[in-house]
């Protein structure tokens, strides 16, 4: 996500021809967006979105057994 963000804000400063970005090549402007590619490649080759996801599945999962946990204690009685 980074890596659009970057490539989005380095394209729109070539474009409106902003600061020192405007006499940059254009690889330099849409390097960022080839990167972006190549993460997303590397972390669905890798394995890495399937575990980021199955954690935050676990994560889910165990609030909603902690919730559930909760509502079948009995209140707590005052004295």
């Amino acid at each position: 996500m980074g890596f659009l963000v970057l490539g989005v804000v380095l394209l729109i400063l070539k474009w409106a021809a902003i600061g020192p970005v405007a006499q940059w090549s254009w690889t330099w402007v849409l390097a960022p967006f080839a990167l972006a590619a190549l993460w997303w490649w590397w972390a669905d080759w890798s394995g890495y979105t399937k575990r980021r996801a199955m954690r935050r599945d676990e994560a889910r999962k165990a609030a909603r057994l902690e919730k559930a946990r909760a509502s079948l204690r009995p209140p707590k009685s005052r004295p």
